[in-house]
């Protein structure tokens, strides 16, 4: 069965894993903004710009770019070769991760005011940046098991991520309220760490494991290559990673810098409507840190998927088998429209009264009535996108990703002053809609040529 639906049972244990991962994070959303505030809330929210710059910057693209030739190589079990290509993607990641992590904690000041203009932000940059290398190690060896279609392991590390995170805060506010100290908000951050610190021990027992229970069978690897060639192939594999992952990540630093510009200016303009800074802090700490979470929660489904749809696609690809390209476009499709249809109507009926018993906000609960109709187009994008990534389109998907993010800066910088964040939540959609669009009409263009071939 695992051989013949590799896709449905990744989904599955990864969806049961996002899910649960998501309920608990859910929950502790809710922790923090009662023990916090709204304003915390926004504080906290708005370090994820330096956090998600650092991603792109350090493995986002090594990642897919391992994923990617593992999932090649598996298939002609040349196991010595697959983890040459994790080896060299690691240490290439992990180089960037530790000049990236002292930058930002040497410069954590400057980031504040300059780039986030919020100085508050500084003594949280500067424990995050502890994060980087340590996020660096999972991700590489999640690259590794998401390549070969072994789901658990990067589901275990996940999971793990926010158990652990959660309970370490948790742990961290209960010693503190025995002391009669007041909680501050560097507490979540400290948690964040602690949680990036367990995945990565996680994941360093699982690959370990797993190169015992690949090199114990040695009658299944190729015969070991002579000194040189095993230094040409190292050169081989770095330039391969390289010509993958280069694009990848600067397509998605450019998109993180527009985001970050997007997440930045949000209070920013919010003030320009008239509120204080602590009011527009407050509102975005509602969206943000309240509102999306819960519209986000069904995509731990559409994320499992796309996550799975690249190598999956992509070895179709390579194959010549383009009938299973077609028939994961329709599907992806036909149930993403489904789960964002029913998601749409669910949060119709029951998102404000979700926000007041939730979060004890109405402001939440009218957020989440406005945002209820990205849902079909969110879903629908997100497996899009990995189809289409699959197939080699990373520059038409890149393209796409940037035409959505100007039309949410557009609204961010000219509708928010004049209507609030109600403009905001109006470019969100309207932006959701461009992109889903457009990947719609290539991956039907995709379709129609395999019907033709």
């Amino acid at each position: 069965m695992k051989r013949k639906n590799p896709l449905l049972i990744g989904t599955a244990i990864l969806t049961v894993t996002g899910l649960l991962s998501r309920f608990i994070g859910f929950f502790y959303r809710i922790f923090l903004s009662k023990v916090f505030g709204a304003e915390g809330m926004g504080i906290y929210q708005l370090i994820s710009p330096v956090l998600a710059l650092s991603f792109s910057l350090t493995v986002s693209g090594m990642q897919t770019a391992i994923s990617k030739y593992v999932a090649s190589e598996t298939t002609t079990h040349d196991y010595k070769t697959s983890f040459r290509t994790l080896w060299t993607g690691f240490l290439l990641s992990m180089a960037l991760s530790f000049g990236c992590m002292a930058y930002i904690y040497k410069y954590s000041d400057w980031i504040a005011v300059s780039f986030l203009l919020e100085a508050r932000t500084a003594p949280l940059l500067r424990i995050i940046s502890l994060s980087i290398p340590m996020a660096t190690v999972h991700s590489c060896i999640n690259g590794y098991f998401y390549g070969i279609k072994k789901t658990a392991v990067p589901a275990l590390t996940q999971l793990s991520e926010q158990v652990v995170r959660v309970g370490s805060v948790y742990l961290i506010y209960y010693l503190c309220a025995r002391q009669n100290m007041a909680p501050t908000i560097n507490f979540a951050v400290v948690g964040l760490v602690i949680g990036e610190g367990a995945s990565m021990i996680v994941s360093i027992v699982a690959i370990i494991s797993r190169s015992f229970q690949v090199f114990n069978g040695s009658s299944r690897l190729h015969v070991s290559s002579p000194c040189g060639y095993q230094l040409r192939s190292y050169g081989q594999i770095t330039e391969n990673l390289l010509r993958l992952a280069v694009p990848l990540s600067a397509n998605r630093i450019i998109i993180n810098i527009l985001q970050s510009i997007e997440a930045i200016y949000i209070p920013n303009k919010l003030m320009a409507y008239g509120l204080n800074n602590a009011d527009a802090l407050g509102v975005y700490g509602v969206l943000t840190g309240m509102s999306m979470p819960l519209i986000l929660f069904p995509s731990a489904i559409t994320n499992s998927i796309s996550v799975l749809l690249l190598p999956i696609v992509s070895e179709a690809d390579a194959s010549g088998n383009q009938s299973a390209v077609t028939r994961a476009i329709w599907k992806s499709i036909k149930y993403c429209l489904l789960l964002g249809f029913g998601c749409t109507a669910a949060f119709l009926l029951f998102g404000r009264l979700a926000g007041r018993l939730l979060f004890n906000s109405e402001l939440a609960g009218s957020f989440i009535l406005t945002l209820s109709f990205i849902c079909p187009f969110l879903y629908v994008a997100s497996t899009l996108n990995s189809i289409l990534n699959g197939l080699g389109k990373t520059a038409l998907t890149f393209f796409y990703s940037i035409l959505s993010l100007l039309v949410r800066l557009l609204f961010v910088f000219y509708a928010i002053p004049v209507y609030g964040i109600k403009g905001y939540l109006w470019g969100m959609l309207a932006s959701q809609m461009v992109q889903t669009l457009l990947c719609t009409f290539s991956s039907l263009r995709v379709c129609k040529r395999n019907q033709s071939a």
